[in-house]
């Protein structure tokens, strides 16, 4: 059996045609969902969906084409537009009997969590986003000799082919890879669950490709779309996010200003992995967000 987050019961939750997620449901009170981010599931949660079960009814899923949720063909752009998967995340909160509740993510769940917030702002009471910048403005801070770091996110936006071709003739090593480097305490990910990664990450090339080649079409003409109309998001916002302006020049909470008034910044010195690496500090930024 792979790892579980402990003491959570686990269900499959239909929230669009043919889209099943596979959700970790654990705890009473308020209720808060946790969106994983690349290259992980829910699990990435566990320490922190067992904390804050203790105060709140947490929700942990794993998005449409990851880990054991269902993982629809890519018939169109919006398969797997962040609208579309923001949208699974409101009708998986909806079918568990809440319209309204608090939201945070990491990495590829996070854009899901900004996307929703701009959507459904009457849903979201509470947003939170860790180590992402808005689609938009990642695009647009990307250039030169630095942009190298996010290589991946070229490669995953060429048409349909060899992208998946390239990625699953060497699965392990391309997801392995980002689990590495991205973490600044490997120790934080133990054996079975980098293994549980992996096996979900394999399973899912086509799906994560989707992903990420719709983060570079359809998210962005959203996001310049909401940029264009004035929108923003109204939720008090927390964002946790490493330093990266530093190192490709741009300053981190002016951006994330422009889209968020009611705003709390901070950067921080653990690894991009820090649901798992500092998860006290994640659960107190989210305990802080939430009073």
């Amino acid at each position: 059996m792979p790892p579980a987050i402990p003491g959570f019961d686990y269900r499959r939750v239909p929230v669009a045609d043919g889209v099943s997620l596979n959700t970790a449901v654990g705890g009473t009170g308020s209720p808060i969902v946790l969106l994983h981010g690349f290259p992980q599931t829910h699990l990435m949660w566990r320490h922190v969906a067992t904390d804050l079960a203790a105060d709140h009814t947490v929700i942990c899923p794993d998005l449409r084409g990851y880990g054991a949720s269902d993982k629809p063909a890519a018939d169109d752009e919006m398969t797997y537009a962040k609208r579309t998967m923001a949208a699974d995340v409101v009708a998986l909160a909806r079918a568990l009997g809440h319209e309204r509740f608090a939201l945070a993510g990491h990495d590829r769940g996070a854009l899901v969590a900004f996307r929703a917030g701009l959507d459904h702002p009457d849903a979201i009471s509470h947003l939170a986003c860790l180590d992402v910048l808005p689609t938009l403005d990642m695009w647009e801070v990307m250039h030169g000799t630095t942009a190298a770091v996010g290589f991946h996110l070229f490669l995953m936006a060429q048409p349909p082919g060899l992208p998946e071709q390239m990625i699953a003739a060497s699965a392990d090593a391309f997801f392995g890879h980002f689990l590495d480097i991205w973490a600044l305490d490997r120790t934080a990910i133990p054996a079975d669950v980098r293994a549980a990664y992996l096996d979900a990450c394999r399973a899912a090339v086509v799906s994560i490709v989707a992903d990420y080649r719709a983060s570079a079409g359809i998210d962005v003409r959203h996001d310049a779309d909401d940029r264009a109309a004035g929108r923003r998001l109204e939720m008090p916002v927390t964002v946790l996010q490493q330093d990266w302006g530093a190192a490709l020049g741009y300053d981190a909470v002016a951006l994330w200003r422009a889209w968020a008034s009611d705003l709390r910044h901070s950067s921080v010195t653990y690894g991009h992995f820090m649901a798992e690496e500092a998860p006290a500090e994640v659960a107190r930024a989210l305990r802080e967000l939430l009073a």
